[in-house]
């Protein structure tokens, strides 16, 4: 069974991603100022969409595992490469904290009517274009380190996958506190 509703390819592709813009965009993350504010630990709203997206799918997949609906080997999780992942992640956070974006938000803001978010997604097409370009040279290096053995957080720590999913709201909520705390003490 494909799921869900037996969509394979570029149709869900092309739909779950365009629903997944349109919760961008309504959750104000269009706006390039607002990630910014991430970087800078003032603006929060980043952290609130992004996490509670990450808890829903968390919980969802796990539901899903639990139900018999997904089986876990169903799902294509790849080797994490960490030298190549912490290398890619500084230059991708680096963009980001300049230009205010990330890939998905970029595409978010210029489909809302934002010039400089086309401007930053073709650098980023640039970027992916000459890092692809010098793969082969780069590849050796990049996954010289030995990959972990687990691929997921559960597995990592040996854990079931509900004790993950109730940490990460545990996480969420513990964060939403302080958050509260900070906003009622400056006010």
């Amino acid at each position: 069974m494909n799921f869900p509703l037996e969509w394979t390819g570029p149709v869900s592709g092309l739909v779950f991603g365009g629903l997944f813009g349109y919760i961008l965009e309504r959750g104000g993350l269009g706006n390039g100022c607002r990630l910014t504010g991430q970087m800078r630990l003032q603006d929060w709203t980043v952290f609130r969409v992004m996490f509670t997206a990450i808890i829903v799918a968390a919980g969802g997949l796990w539901i899903l595992q639990a139900m018999g609906v997904m089986p876990a080997d169903s799902i294509y999780v790849p080797q994490t490469y960490l030298t190549a992942a912490l290398i890619g992640g500084a230059f991708v956070g680096f963009g980001m904290a300049v230009g205010g974006y990330c890939p998905g938000t970029s595409v978010v803001a210029f489909a809302a009517g934002r010039v400089d978010a086309l401007l930053f997604f073709f650098g980023l097409v640039a970027g992916t274009w000459m890092f692809a370009g010098a793969y082969e040279r780069l590849a050796p290096w990049l996954e010289a380190g030995p990959a972990p053995q687990w691929l997921t957080v559960s597995e990592m720590l040996s854990l079931p996958g509900w004790v993950v999913v109730l940490a990460l709201v545990g996480v969420a909520a513990a964060v939403e506190w302080v958050l509260s705390k900070q906003k009622t003490s400056a006010a």
